[in-house]
């Protein structure tokens, strides 16, 4: 696998000149100052290509090419935005660039309500608590029908955990789930915007009569127009498993277990219509085998996220070791090494530890946590290498 890292950008306080020691072999990154629906230009695309290839790296995936809410709502301007998207395909081809990595989720990307939960060891993870998120929705947000996603049991634990809440509490969980892990990821709501409450719900309103079909017609529709640009400059299209892989806020998921991943790829029956394997994303849903939904996309799975979840009872779960947990990584890489090799790879979120919480890293992208799980994941790639140069494999 080519070991790749998420870098966010000239403005990025993990450096490159960081990552050659480590082991990375290339860069995952976006044109992060180009406002979300706007052309990719050339210019632009070359200019980061540059100065990434002045570092010693190439650029070989682009994570993400953001699709614009009203291409997922389908808006008045969908077509135009369309139109702008497939520009940007069309000069990322000419660039050499080929691999984009994108998602379909309405409104919110990645949900944890704790960015910062402490382990035995010291170190901290991300964590997804399912009676804190249901206390947001029901407290906070005040959506309307939000009881009826609830069970009572959930209901009740939410009407106990409101007389423990303070207002410091409740602006961390605000900034936690619509704030700290969108903006960077999707720009719908940026750090310092005002009620950030209100702009949420101006954008589940955008929403409205979108059911779970609908959707993905919508995905259809933008599949099939994006899909002649593809074929000509040889790029592959690699969406995102939804994260977590559930309904939320009444919005309709679409990308969530095996079902889905065959109805997209299907759908639009391309070989430039393909998934990014998000180990993570995929194990924080309690039906999904990560080992069995290798084994069946991996002919058209063209990026893999190695990150590893542990499911907590009640619906909640915690990024665990990429060591352990329901991710499976140790038969992931057997997986693809046997059925796709050389696919590029990154490992995705890691813990914070050994003073990582003291920088201002984007949510889930610290320094030496990751540096610690690529170390993991380049001893789990050497073991199965050195398993197949012996000529052993495996049937999952």
């Amino acid at each position: 696998m080519e070991k790749t890292w998420r870098w966010f950008g000239q403005k990025d306080q993990v450096t490159l000149n960081l990552l050659h020691p480590i082991g990375v072999d290339s860069i995952v990154t976006s044109l992060h100052d180009v406002p979300n629906g706007n052309v990719w230009t050339v210019e632009d695309i070359r200019h980061m290509q540059s100065y990434i290839r002045s570092y010693g790296f190439d650029w070989s995936v682009v994570e993400s090419l953001p699709v614009c809410e009203a291409i997922k709502y389908g808006g008045p301007e969908r077509d135009k935005l369309i139109e702008n998207y497939k520009l940007s395909l069309a000069n990322l081809g000419r660039c050499g660039i080929r691999t984009v990595c994108y998602n379909f989720m309405p409104v919110i990307d990645w949900i944890r309500t704790d960015l910062n939960y402490p382990l035995p060891d010291g170190s901290t993870s991300l964590y997804f608590d399912r009676i804190r998120f249901a206390y947001f929705d029901l407290k906070i947000l005040q959506r309307s029908g939000a009881e009826k996603d609830y069970t009572l049991a959930e209901r009740e634990k939410v009407e106990i955990l409101d007389k423990k809440m303070t207002d410091e509490q409740k602006d961390e969980l605000i900034d936690t789930i619509i704030v700290k892990t969108q903006g960077f990821v999707n720009g719908n709501i940026r750090s310092g915007d005002k009620n950030p409450v209100l702009l949420f719900k101006h954008l589940l309103d955008l929403y409205k009569g979108i059911n779970r079909d609908k959707l993905r017609e919508n995905m259809r529709y933008f599949l099939s127009s994006i899909m002649p640009v593809c074929e000509k400059y040889g790029v592959n299209m690699c969406v995102h498993p939804d994260d977590p892989p559930f309904q939320v806020f009444g919005l309709p998921r679409i990308v969530t277990d095996e079902e889905d991943i065959a109805w997209i790829l299907n759908a639009v029956d391309n070989p430039h219509n393909g998934l990014t394997f998000c180990a993570g994303s995929l194990s924080a849903g309690e039906g999904n085998d990560t080992r069995s939904l290798a084994k069946k996309f991996a002919g058209r799975t063209y990026f893999v996220h190695l990150r590893s979840t542990e499911a907590i009872p009640g619906g909640s779960f915690i990024e665990s070791s990429h060591l352990a947990g329901r991710g499976h990584i140790i038969d992931l890489v057997r997986i693809f090494e046997q059925l796709h090799p050389g696919l590029p790879m990154r490992i995705d979120h890691g813990r914070s530890m050994l003073g990582d919480g003291d920088k201002d890293y984007n949510a889930g992208y610290s320094f030496y946590g990751r540096m610690l799980a690529l170390a993991q994941v380049e001893g789990i790639l050497s073991t199965v290498s050195d398993e197949m140069d012996k000529g052993v494999f495996f049937d999952f």
